[in-house]
């Protein structure tokens, strides 16, 4: 009874009695985009939990990662493109009526690839399922409107800065923040970097294998092209895109992913064997087993996080990774100080931060965060900084770091602790000894639009030899 369950290049979702088959690439995007609004839900993990338990092929796994983060990226210019077209306001539409809307205009504007009455007819047959065909109508009026207008976009505001934070989908707060930093052509170029789709990389585990090994095998076993990344000397960038945690040399644990520049933040601490290193906001652990790997496994890294879930990936990422010198710690590092004061050669500070470096990768991020945000933020770095420094030895290190390029959480916290601790002073490495400029003196910051990396920001320190 009913349409029977039918295959055209991927699966497809049986329907109920006398409806159309839904692709279930779109059904299980709906499902997460749907969970990152309504309940705030982290759009990675959504979809990795939805993607393990969905069991898609892999067209249909590639699929809705597309439409998810592609969603998600465009969102206001969706809006935007789509607000013509609706007799009622986006704001006042259900969630899930709202975001069916997107995800389709999305595949409309973005995926060539999808025949445009496919996106429309799946939308019209999804909400049919979804709520009984009560909906169905408003949607396909909408989106037969939209595919009417040829793909012509409504004019964009007259206003700038209003016009480049809607073409690039920023929210208004933060166009308006870069645009006054920045200037509004330097902040286009920045939010422009942001809006493409980030590379794969992933960082060779020097314990196991060099990067040309790595390279090799890549090639071999999974028949994927990469090459050397332009700063990182451990790092390979993907030609194309998957999932590389699911690959036997990962499992293996010959390498792990991470960004380029969070691989220099590393470098910038610059670990050597034998040391006791601390990581003090570890969780997931891919910059404590660089630092491990960076002390070829000799010493020990005492890796700190406050949340034991979280914590437990540490331990997890070093076993694979064949790494026995890390010791997990739960607690924060304010609550763990006094048990370490003044142990450590080293310390990372990879604080906790708006995470507004890494919005290609996260771009959920974007309607998530507030500007009311970085005050709460910068309260918390403060004391993390302080209680991390106060393990530092005399003549040790530390590396305060943060996926932010927002100066409240970096600039802000560093040069008040400098001036309220005379003992502290910036140490940069000479010039020479680093792949990337230090600007201004002092400060290591990776920009996507310059760099072609996540959006970081770093400074190494320097504790003096008082007793």
């Amino acid at each position: 009874p009913g349409h029977p369950r039918r295959r055209r290049g991927g699966a497809w979702v049986a329907p109920l009695r006398g409806m159309s088959p839904v692709s279930p690439a779109r059904v299980e995007a709906l499902r997460i985009l749907c969970r990152v609004e309504e309940d705030q839900a982290f759009a990675d993990l959504a979809l990795e939990a939805a993607l393990e338990r969905a069991k898609l092929p892999a067209r249909d796994r590639a699929l809705t990662t597309e439409i998810v983060y592609g969603t998600l990226r465009w969102q206001r210019r969706l809006d935007w493109i789509l607000a013509p077209h609706s007799r009622r306001r986006l704001d006042r539409l259900d969630p899930w009526v709202r975001n069916l809307l997107r995800l389709t205009a999305y595949q409309l504007q973005f995926l060539s690839k999808v025949p445009a009455y496919a996106a429309v007819n799946d939308a019209v047959a999804l909400a049919k399922r979804r709520a009984h065909g009560e909906a169905a109508p408003f949607i396909n009026a909408v989106l037969r409107s939209l595919t009417r207008s040829g793909g012509n976009l409504p004019p964009f505001p007259e206003d700038p800065g209003e016009a480049a934070g809607t073409r690039l989908a920023f929210p208004p707060w933060l166009t308006r923040r870069w645009a006054s930093r920045l200037g509004l052509d330097e902040a286009e170029r920045l939010m422009t970097a942001l809006d493409e789709r980030p590379e794969v990389t992933i960082r060779a585990n020097l314990l196991t294998c060099t990067r040309a090994q790595l390279a090799q095998r890549l090639v071999k076993e999974e028949e994927v092209a990469c090459s050397a990344t332009t700063f990182a000397p451990e790092g390979l960038a993907l030609e194309q895109p998957g999932p590389a945690f699911r690959f036997k040399a990962f499992t293996e644990g010959w390498f792990t992913v991470q960004d380029e520049a969070s691989i220099l933040v590393g470098h910038l601490l610059a670990p050597k064997l034998g040391e006791t290193v601390a990581d003090v906001c570890a969780a997931p652990g891919t910059k404590t087993t660089h630092l491990a790997a960076l002390m070829q496994n000799s010493g020990k890294v005492v890796a700190m996080d406050p949340h034991a879930a979280r914590l437990k990936l540490v331990a997890q990422s070093a076993m694979r990774l064949g790494i026995t010198i890390v010791e997990c710690h739960g607690g924060s590092a304010e609550a763990l100080a006094p048990r370490f004061k003044d142990r450590f050669d080293r310390v990372l500070v990879d604080a906790p931060c708006s995470n507004l470096g890494v919005l290609r990768r996260n771009p959920d991020v974007k309607w998530r965060r507030t500007e009311a945000d970085l005050p709460r933020l910068a309260e918390r770095q403060r004391a993390i900084l302080d209680a991390a420094a106060s393990m530092c030895r005399p003549g040790g290190t530390l590396v305060y770091a943060t996926c932010s390029l927002e100066p409240e959480e970096n600039e802000g916290i560093v040069l008040p602790f400098l001036e309220a601790h005379p003992e502290w002073r910036l140490d940069p490495p000479a010039e020479a000894e680093f792949p990337i400029p230090f600007e201004p003196p002092g400060v290591l910051r990776c920009l996507p639009h310059k760099h072609g990396t996540d959006g970081f920001t770093a400074f190494r320190l320097k504790r003096g030899n008082e007793r």
